[in-house]
């Protein structure tokens, strides 16, 4: 099973029960468990997908290797850097459209409009086999573009409600950080079949609700309406949110174990900054939904 997220798509999980993360644990034959799709397998015999030079697992203790410093490899620092850098410019995107697009019509347009540049992006992005900072920080760019107009939209009608969205989106992420940090959670293949399994039903229900909605057929945004119903669905797609930022952390500590490339750190960032915005959204929402109409 693959990450969530499409940056990772190609460091996600294999489809049998070893995490392909980064599971390099000899067989016989000289081949590796739970490699499938694993760029920093360690190389052996009938494995092709092992391409990684750096790992060097202490096959007698199976200790994951540390990336030593100044070899150009991904570090903690980098992804922190790179984090900050990319989410920064969201959010000057964000304050430039809130501060110069008033609300109305044409800025509606306009947002629509950068959500879908920002998504093409994305996926050529999550596309490429290497990072492009410049395209990410484009996305971050278009993408902040977005929620300015979105946010300002909202705060015209329930104030206040996009800086408790902020707060409750950096409350989500970092209890979800201390939990896996402290191992209440455990990352592993089954944990992320069944995490996906509801997000994929989750995201079919939403779109089908949207074509119902759109036609004329559900009435009120049907399933994401802004009543008790819209307010169990926002909850529910917090929840995948905080089930994606779980799946990044695992990518991003294996990465740096395993000595990944240092690019690989812009990677890392434009996964955490679309889990991050997802969050966002949706917590906007709820917060909305539970203001009432003033």
């Amino acid at each position: 099973m693959r990450s969530s997220n499409p940056v990772f798509s190609r460091r996600g999980f294999s489809r049998d029960n070893g995490y392909a993360g980064f599971n390099t644990a000899p067989q016989a034959g000289g081949a590796a468990v739970g490699t499938q799709g694993n760029p920093y397998a360690q190389p052996g015999a009938g494995n092709p997908y092992a391409q990684n030079p750096y790992a060097q697992q202490d096959l007698q203790h199976g200790a994951p290797p540390q990336a030593p410093a100044g070899t150009g490899r991904m570090t903690m620092d980098d992804v922190v850097m790179r984090s900050a850098m990319t989410l920064g410019t969201v959010v000057v995107g964000a304050v430039l459209a809130w501060a110069l697009l008033p609300v109305s019509s044409s800025s509606y347009g306009l947002a629509i409009g950068a959500a879908l540049i920002a998504f093409v992006l994305a996926m050529v992005q999550s596309f490429k086999r290497k990072a492009s900072p410049a395209l990410i920080l484009s996305y971050a760019a278009f993408e902040g573009v977005f929620l300015g107009v979105f946010s300002e939209m909202f705060n015209a009608r329930w104030s206040g409600a996009p800086f408790q969205a902020v707060l409750g989106t950096m409350a989500v992420a970092g209890a979800t950080l201390l939990i896996y940090k402290a191992g209440w959670i455990r990352v592993t293949a089954r944990y992320a079949r069944i995490g996906m399994a509801i997000a994929i039903a989750f995201v079919l229900v939403t779109a089908v609700n949207l074509l119902l909605v759109v036609f004329g057929v559900a009435e009120n945004g049907g399933l994401r309406s802004m009543g008790p119903l819209g307010a169990i669905v926002g909850i529910i797609a917090i929840i995948l949110g905080a089930f994606f930022l779980t799946l990044d952390f695992k990518q991003i500590q294996d990465g740096i174990a395993y000595g990944a490339p240092r690019e690989e750190s812009w990677l890392a960032a434009f996964g955490l900054t679309m889990t991050l915005v997802w969050i966002y959204v949706e917590m906007l929402r709820l917060v909305a939904i539970f203001s009432g109409d003033d």
